[in-house]
């Protein structure tokens, strides 16, 4: 890492104190926090493939729950001047560092046009504060350079500022040596593109006190007259949350957590249907004659709510869809999650 040892005046920005402009970094600043890593620390810059990857990397780990913090200054001409980066990690806890807690000081930079101003040892000032602070740690290691060291020794830093260190990586046949090595890194779109698609349901699985089960006649679906309480899922929208929604909409009643998972339904893609489905049925409890009496039905969607025994729903409905309501009533019965991987499958 670099550092501009010796300050000089200029005309750049500065706070009401005189100093350099310290923001502390977003996720947004992760592609520019990594560029200045690749173009002013590394002896050799990344490729595209591994700028693209460690901003990936790194942007979600500067989030309040991430363990990446970074402090910049911003040139005048919204570049970024100068970037100090360090990753919080776990050690065993010791007197002097009783939280267990360490910091690696990973990256200091500053753009060759804005050195000697004083911009590294204003970001790194704010990163060891709101380290030591904020984060509460005590424990900081940095790996630095010689003509840096003495940059460093100024905030407290002693020891050796050469840490013996080493990478190993398993060498292919035919790699090109010193060459970087081969990224398994793909563009996150790309990555999204080559998983199986699923369309996710929820499922109310509901009885009378008696814990005959409840069904509802479907207006729309011939090949499934007799449905669960249930639907798909919204983008964006928690399996619990569809629940709440799904049985507010077609029955207009409120469920009552917390959530209980009795069942995980699959089937694989046929039909009209390209993608798998994926089910999470939950208990709905038992309710009483009044509140089944109390339901209001939405007609687009169906027409009938009737309650049965177990047994005589087998001739109302295809075997399929049976044979997943028989597994859901063995779940609640007897405190085990069903796993059915044959409903749907033509």
């Amino acid at each position: 890492m670099n550092a501009d040892t010796a300050p000089t005046a200029a005309a750049e920005p500065r706070d009401a104190d005189g100093r350099p402009p310290v923001r502390a970094a977003t996720p947004a600043d992760a592609e520019t926090i990594t560029r200045m890593r690749s173009e002013h620390v590394l002896s050799t810059p990344f490729t595209e493939d591994w700028v693209r990857r460690c901003t990936d990397e790194l942007a979600p780990r500067l989030t309040p729950g991430g363990d990446a913090r970074a402090f910049v200054i911003d040139a005048p001409d919204g570049t970024m001047a100068a970037c100090a980066l360090g990753l919080i990690h776990p050690v065993l806890p010791a007197p002097a560092y009783p939280r267990g807690r360490a910091a690696r000081v990973q990256l200091v930079a500053t753009h060759p046009d804005h050195r000697r101003r004083g911009y590294a040892r204003a970001v790194v000032s704010a990163l060891l504060d709101h380290l030591a602070d904020v984060e509460e740690v005590t424990l900081f290691e940095l790996h630095t350079s010689p003509e840096a060291a003495s940059l460093y020794r100024e905030f407290g830093f002693s020891g050796n500022p050469a840490l013996m260190r080493m990478t190993r990586h398993h060498h292919l046949a035919g790699a090109v040596p010193g060459a970087q090595p081969e990224s398994t890194w793909v563009p996150p779109q790309q990555y999204a593109d080559s998983l199986p698609r699923a369309a996710a349901y929820v499922c109310l699985y509901v009885t009378d006190e008696d814990d005959r089960p409840l069904q509802l006649r479907s207006v729309y679906s011939p090949g499934h007259p007799w449905h669960m309480i249930g639907g798909a899922m919204d983008l964006g929208e928690g399996p619990w949350d569809a629940v709440v929604r799904e049985c507010r909409e077609e029955t207009g009643m409120t469920a009552a957590g917390p959530p209980r998972l009795l069942a995980t339904v699959y089937g694989q893609p046929r039909e009209g249907r390209p993608y798998s489905t994926l089910q999470l049925i939950f208990d709905g409890g038992r309710l009483t004659a009044e509140q089944i009496r109390g339901l209001a039905l939405n007609p687009r969607e169906h027409d009938e709510a009737r309650i049965l025994p177990l047994a005589e729903w087998e001739a109302l409905m295809p075997a399929r869809d049976f044979v997943r309501l028989r597994a859901v009533e063995e779940a609640r019965r007897t405190g085990v999650a069903a796993y059915v991987d044959t409903w749907g499958n033509a």
